[in-house]
């Protein structure tokens, strides 16, 4: 009795599906991220540091009854900015100085499995952060909207997106120097006065409308819209779509992979 040509186990030749490289590959990278002490600093320790902070110091006492609901959205923002651009942009910049892409591009993987295998990386990660930031925030006393938790996923997932596509844009087009420059100094500068923490409508009147379509602003706010009021506001929404669609467009034409 034959055997059908789908029954037969492949040789050991034949390339695993698009899926499963994807898959393999993402979870290659997001290990790798976990493992990496400087990442796992960005993406874990400063981000329950601030946590930390933003619920012991008066710094948030203007914008609500409770730190800490005030606090854990802008956290969980930190950590989609951390990983899907600061973490996910140093890792591709000496990635592709050290010939790493142009390899992987030529593999069975592919260069569209390689950044689908990035973005799952980045999800893995986020996935690690929210449950790791928010059982602390939890644990803090956190309370947030239970109606609010999907338009929450949501706004991550748009947002992860926006993000991983600058951060891919940045590590493309830059040397690897210039990239772990750029992304840290933008982190920093956004974390600070982008909307991030401190709701965009609360800034000074003048940087306000400028804060306001940053893709952390949306972030931001968004979330805090989710989480605090259980609502979606579809600004946000589109203010990162903008955004995650501008970025790949731009790292689709410039992107370099050695």
């Amino acid at each position: 009795m034959t055997t059908s040509a789908a029954a037969r186990p492949s040789s050991p030749g034949t390339a695993a599906p698009l899926a499963a490289r994807v898959l393999r590959h993402g979870g290659y990278e997001a290990l790798a991220m976990l493992r990496n002490g400087e990442q796992l600093v960005l993406a874990i320790v400063l981000p329950l540091l601030a946590l930390t902070a933003l619920v012991i110091t008066p710094l948030l006492d203007a914008y609500g009854p409770s730190r800490i609901d005030i606090a854990a959205p802008g956290v969980l923002a930190l950590c989609t900015m951390s990983t899907a651009f600061t973490g996910q942009g140093i890792a591709t910049g000496f990635d592709r100085r050290y010939g790493v892409l142009r390899f992987l591009s030529t593999t069975p993987l592919g260069r569209s499995g390689l950044i689908l295998g990035k973005a799952v990386a980045v999800a893995a990660v986020l996935a690690v952060q929210l449950v790791v930031i928010g059982g602390a925030a939890l644990l803090m006393g956190w309370s947030p909207r239970p109606e609010g938790l999907l338009p929450a996923a949501l706004l991550l997932l748009i947002g992860s997106a926006a993000f991983t596509a600058l951060g891919l844009l940045v590590a493309g087009t830059l040397r690897p120097e210039a990239t772990l420059a750029v992304t840290n100094l933008v982190w920093i500068l956004l974390a600070a006065a982008g909307g991030v923490i401190i709701p965009a409508a609360s800034l000074p009147a003048a940087a306000e409308p400028f804060v306001a379509v940053l893709p952390s602003a949306a972030l931001g706010d968004g979330l805090r819209d989710a989480l605090l009021d259980g609502v979606l506001d579809p600004i946000p929404c589109l203010v990162l779509l903008a955004w995650a669609t501008l970025a790949s467009l731009a790292a689709i034409r410039w992107f370099k992979w050695s």
